[in-house]
């Protein structure tokens, strides 16, 4: 075999003008390849470091972008599932400021989903609270039960939910569980042979296609969304996932996160969500079930979604929109903080302002080149007043906005590109004060003691500076 592959090496360096034939197959394939990205129109930044790779990696370079380059999703026959959903009206006597009329208008253009009602809305802090909850309303189930995860995982946490959808469908309980193929993907297909054998559904969204040579992977483009909905009555969502690794009882380096619990109207705009994406994954129509009784809530609270299906951001569009209507504190906890110019200017303009701006990280996140890439934004914030916090040593993996004391976002979006652009993401943006309240004493709780950096910390060359920039140079396509 190796004088095979040297023959074959030295017939290739007797070929003619080969430097030219190289050098023209190169031309040709940046300029055709590259004109291609160039007309997709996206942020300059993120282009022009596709370009740089593709020049830099020929051929190479191309598979990459093959495998993880921007890709758009068409789904407008779902979107018009949508548009023609019947939503109750808000109750009488609601008087919403002109700002949260504003950022309502503004959630229901990008997402189509209109502003409604909760009659209950409930903080889980972390894993234990969550599956606690979670299991007690499967087991009074009497209708379905909708699940779309990211992340579940045949361990014992994975396995107590299981056996939970198991037991409701063998009661006649319809079970329909959405996974997602990448997040999901070290769970075996055969650890949910029982919930199938006893009647409940499976499905996975964007399972790999390397097969199909001639359409691309969604290798990128993930369900980011964590939505449980149950006899339409009550549903849950929020950032954590079915695992081991967010339970503190079993564990005690879990990840510190947050969940919700809702009831009420909303749950009907979070029931739409999972009915689009289970139709897509499956490739069935959409469910056609009964509408729930409408059940008027004093809790304004309005559902957001985002994803590769719409160009508009419109988790992004809210975050920044909800930070530039504050009057007096933004307080925001992501586990990966990688902003765009846009939330960049939102943050640094309030603190700039004189608003009271905090940002809470992870000490360390499961990321080690997302942590660099956030810390290499420090120093701008730092300098317009923002205060930073690491928490540690857990991983902080909380997602949560809250503006003044009566708006907060909380659900499964980072503040990076991959969660504004990539993944399909879903989060509750709520205007009830006591909900308010509660999260800004969990914030308060977590910045006091998490460790707050300073402007003149050590930042050596090697071991900080110079690894942030690097991290920072491929921000744009973490």
């Amino acid at each position: 075999m190796p004088d095979a592959l040297r023959d074959l090496w030295t017939a290739l360096l007797a070929v003619p003008h080969l430097k030219l034939y190289l050098t023209l197959a190169w031309a040709v394939y940046l300029l055709g390849l590259g004109g291609w990205i160039v007309l997709q129109k996206r942020e300059p930044v993120a282009t022009l470091s596709w370009l740089v790779s593709l020049a830099a990696l020929p051929y190479i370079g191309f598979a990459i972008y093959y495998l993880l380059g921007p890709q758009r999703i068409h789904r407008q026959r779902l979107r018009r599932v949508r548009a023609k959903a019947k939503f109750p009206p808000l109750p009488d006597g609601f008087k919403p400021s002109p700002e949260a009329i504003e950022l309502a208008r503004l959630a229901q253009a990008t997402t189509g989903l209109p502003p409604t009602t909760a009659t209950s809305a409930q903080l889980l802090i972390d894993g234990g609270a969550k599956y606690a909850a979670l299991l007690r309303d499967i087991a009074g189930a009497t209708e379905h039960v909708h699940l779309e995860y990211y992340i579940f995982y045949p361990d014992r946490t994975g396995a107590a939910l299981r056996d939970a959808l198991v037991e409701r469908a063998r009661a006649g309980v319809k079970v329909r569980l959405l996974l997602d193929a990448v997040g999901s993907g070290k769970t075996p297909r055969r650890f949910f042979d029982e919930l199938v054998a006893a009647g409940g559904e499976l499905a996975w969204f964007h399972p790999t296609r390397f097969g199909q040579v001639w359409k691309r992977p969604w290798l990128n483009l993930r369900s980011h969304r964590k939505i449980v909905v149950i006899d339409g009555r009550i549903a849950y969502t929020g950032g954590i996932n079915i695992t081991d690794d967010e339970d503190e009882r079993l564990r005690e380096d879990a990840y510190r996160d947050l969940h919700v619990r809702v009831e009420g109207n909303v749950v009907g705009s979070l029931q739409l969500v999972f009915i689009e994406d289970w139709a897509y994954a499956t490739g069935a129509p959409p469910l056609a079930l009964p509408a729930p009784a409408p059940h008027a809530g004093r809790i304004p609270m309005q559902v957001l979604v985002s994803g590769p299906d719409s160009s508009w951001e419109a988790i992004h569009r809210l975050h920044v929109g909800a930070i530039h209507s504050a009057r007096r504190r933004v307080w925001l906890a992501t586990p990966y903080f990688v902003p765009g110019e846009a939330a960049r200017m939102a943050l640094t303009s309030a603190a700039l302002g004189g608003l009271d701006v905090r940002l809470l990280v992870p000490r360390r996140s499961d990321s080690r080149l997302v942590t660099l890439a956030a810390r290499s934004y420090f120093d701008e914030l730092l300098v317009a007043g923002v205060q930073i916090y690491e928490y540690g040593p857990r991983m902080l993996h909380t997602k949560a906005l809250l503006c003044d004391d009566d708006l907060c976002i909380i659900g499964s979006a980072n503040f990076d590109h991959r969660s504004f652009r990539l993944n399909f993401e879903v989060s509750l943006m709520c205007g009830d004060a006591r909900l308010c309240a509660e999260l800004a004493t969990l914030l308060e709780r977590e910045c006091a003691g998490a460790t707050r950096v300073l402007a003149e910390r050590a930042r050596p060359l090697f071991q900080a500076r110079l690894p942030e920039a690097l991290a920072r140079l491929v921000s744009p396509v973490l």
